[in-house]
């Protein structure tokens, strides 16, 4: 096939109209890992946010990403430390993931955690954490992409993530 049709560089293609409901549901067939992702904000306040949207991205250089709403109120919290760390949920820590989704008050209020030598909550009882700094942001529509470089990672627990699928959270079964 030629391309024919397709828009050249530059040239902008045909939109097309996306029910917001329709799309949530279609795409809420995809399961998730659920993350927290935390940080200090610039005055040592420890911060956090949940993203269910995280991902490997290049082993040479390390990299990751994630994709935090635009109207999310903690990231600018994490975001002006200059890194964060990404928190991989356990199973059993639905209650953990519902208290760091709420809006506004101090999501570590009870929450069991430790610094890391960078400076970084590391959650307790996670399956993993992993402390990157910030590479790059770039805007996409109404969320971020924030791509981190990895500065230490490890496995925490040899349990299974805590997932999200559509709109309910679970475990994960492997098959076999």
């Amino acid at each position: 096939m030629s391309g024919e049709g397709a828009p050249t560089p530059g040239e902008t293609d045909i939109r097309v109209e996306i029910d917001p409901g329709h799309f949530r549901s279609v795409l809420g067939t995809y399961p998730t890992g659920v993350c927290v992702i935390t940080g200090c904000s610039q005055d040592g306040v420890a911060a956090g946010l949940v993203v269910g949207s995280f991902t490997s991205v290049s082993l040479d250089p390390p990299l990751v990403a994630f994709f935090p709403d635009r109207k999310s109120s903690s990231w600018p919290q994490v975001r002006a430390c200059g890194h964060f760390c990404v928190n991989v949920l356990a199973e059993d820590q639905v209650e953990l993931c519902r208290q760091f989704a709420s809006r506004g008050g101090d999501k570590f209020e009870g929450v069991s955690h430790r610094m890391s030598e960078r400076g970084m909550p590391l959650l307790d009882g996670v399956v993993a954490h992993i402390e990157c700094t910030i590479e790059d942001e770039i805007d996409a529509g109404d969320h971020t992409i924030v791509l981190g470089r990895v500065q230490s990672l490890a496995v925490e627990r040899a349990v299974g993530p805590l997932l999200f699928f559509k709109g309910a959270y679970g475990r994960f079964d492997a098959a076999g």
